[in-house]
């Protein structure tokens, strides 16, 4: 993939990280690697809009007289409906890709199939139930709690996907999200996005409970955590990122984050 090195500015920046993380009609004006390091810094942002409207939608139907657990049904299904299931996608063709044992031009070539196996059924599975188990968990305790888990996790998510464009991260093929995105976000700003929405994150958890910021923080830790550990396999395993592993790090970022959430909760 050929890139033009116009800048388009922090416009352009934030359409990109909107017109290609979320289905929001939203028109990517600028491809190039300045509109990619802009856009990959402005995720967390498109994270934070895709989970607020995830909470609207769980707040709407507590409001109605709805339970916790079709409000987190709701909830988890807000961020598949926003990215027309690009990152649930790409979660289940990483994991047919790295139980296929084969190497890792084969495994790339499965990935790129259309239809899913059961490696990547199975994870679909899991995934899901983890995070639908983890909302209803939160909603139990209060919406605010549930709202909370569903705006922090989808940033999380997003953020993870910040971190793996730093420099030094390859991607696997020439061409594709991956391509695009892949080592354009020098890794002192990758760290400052992080550490600045961490510190976010903490601030809303502040606002709940006692400990809350702590809390939020260790949970976000552990969502980001999570997701360099498979990005470090993914790599070793692929020779670098593609965009399906993009989609794999960012449901893991934000599963391991809504479990984080409830694990310690009184």
């Amino acid at each position: 993939m050929s890139f033009r090195t116009t800048n388009g500015g922090p416009v352009a920046g934030i359409r990109f990280a909107f017109g290609t993380l979320t289905v929001l009609p939203v028109r990517v004006t600028h491809w190039d690697r300045d509109a990619a390091r802009a856009g990959m810094l402005c995720a967390p942002l498109a994270g934070l809009v895709v989970g607020l409207f995830a909470a609207a939608l769980g707040g709407v139907l507590t409001l109605l007289g709805s339970g916790p657990l079709l409000a987190a049904v709701a909830t988890a299904a807000v961020p598949a409906a926003l990215t027309r299931g690009l990152h649930l996608d790409g979660l289940a063709d990483t994991a047919d890709g790295l139980g296929s044992a084969r190497p890792a031009e084969d495994a790339l070539r499965i990935m790129k199939q259309s239809d899913i196996g059961p490696f990547g059924v199975i994870t679909l599975l899991f995934v899901l139930l983890g995070q639908v188990a983890a909302l209803y968990e939160l909603y139990a305790q209060s919406w605010a709690l549930g709202a909370s888990g569903a705006a922090v996790g989808a940033v999380t998510a997003r953020l993870a996907l910040t971190l793996a464009s730093r420099t030094g991260v390859p991607p696997a093929r020439p061409e594709g999200l991956g391509a695009a995105v892949a080592g354009v976000v020098p890794v002192r700003m990758a760290l400052l996005a992080a550490v600045l929405t961490g510190a976010a994150c903490a601030g809303a958890g502040a606002l709940l409970r006692p400990y809350g910021a702590l809390h939020h923080a260790v949970a976000v830790a552990a969502g980001l955590g999570a997701a360099h550990l498979l990005l470090r396999h993914c790599v070793r395993r692929f020779g670098g990122v593609t965009g399906d592993v993009f989609g794999a790090l960012a449901e893991t970022a934000a599963t391991v984050t809504l479990v984080a959430l409830v694990l310690g909760q009184a």
